[in-house]
């Protein structure tokens, strides 16, 4: 794993992680933030796959395109394009 793609991975797990606090809270109306830091997730292990590959990584957050540019090297996750095609995105 190159240097680059760890720093992806780690920012990742750093948001997964956070979800997994929040959901753990008791306090009410957290539900905005823990859908936030879902998104960044995915969009952060979708980006390690690109540098992966060597595939620029555009700056750029919605999650449909990120996955289409993965097409050619991940054909299998295209299926998860339905799924993303139905989320709000708020910009």
């Amino acid at each position: 794993m190159t240097p680059m793609t760890r720093q992806w991975v780690e920012k990742a797990e750093g948001d997964f992680n956070g979800v997994l606090t929040l959901r753990r809270s008791r306090r009410r109306g957290r539900y905005d933030l823990v859908c936030f830091h879902c998104q960044q997730c995915v969009e952060k292990y979708l980006k390690a796959r690109l540098e992966a590959e060597n595939l620029a990584v555009p700056k750029l957050h919605d999650l449909e395109v990120l996955l289409g540019l993965l097409a050619q090297v991940e054909p299998l996750w295209m299926g998860l394009r339905k799924p993303l095609g139905n989320s709000v995105t708020m910009r």
